[in-house]
């Protein structure tokens, strides 16, 4: 879809389609998970359990953050994400109201 084209689509319908494209990287997921499972915010755990170069960690979480999916606070010289429950909870629902308006009795 060329960004030209996007003007042309509703707002809900761009918003879908951009956290969807997010999430279709398995890194992403990947990190989304790892944060999604500890008990508070994360910040240099990414490289060792991911298996990525920093660089590319950061251009993942940079990619996450976008579609507000995370929060980050800094800890000294580092900083911690953690999961927008908010903005989770947000595409969470328009995922399901999408997957539960399709029309499953064609052909």
């Amino acid at each position: 879809m060329g960004s030209s084209k996007t003007h042309i689509f509703s707002i809900q319908q761009n918003e879908l389609a951009q956290a969807a494209k997010v999430l279709a990287h398995p890194a992403r997921i990947a990190i989304l998970e790892y944060i999604s499972k500890q008990e508070g915010c994360i910040c240099n755990d990414l490289v060792d359990e991911i298996g990525l170069a920093q660089p590319t960690i950061s251009q993942h979480l940079n990619e996450i953050k976008k579609i507000g999916l995370l929060k980050g606070t800094y800890e000294g010289k580092n900083l911690c994400y953690c999961i927008d429950q908010e903005r989770w909870l947000e595409l969470q629902q328009a995922f399901n109201n999408f997957f539960s308006n399709i029309n499953l009795n064609c052909c």
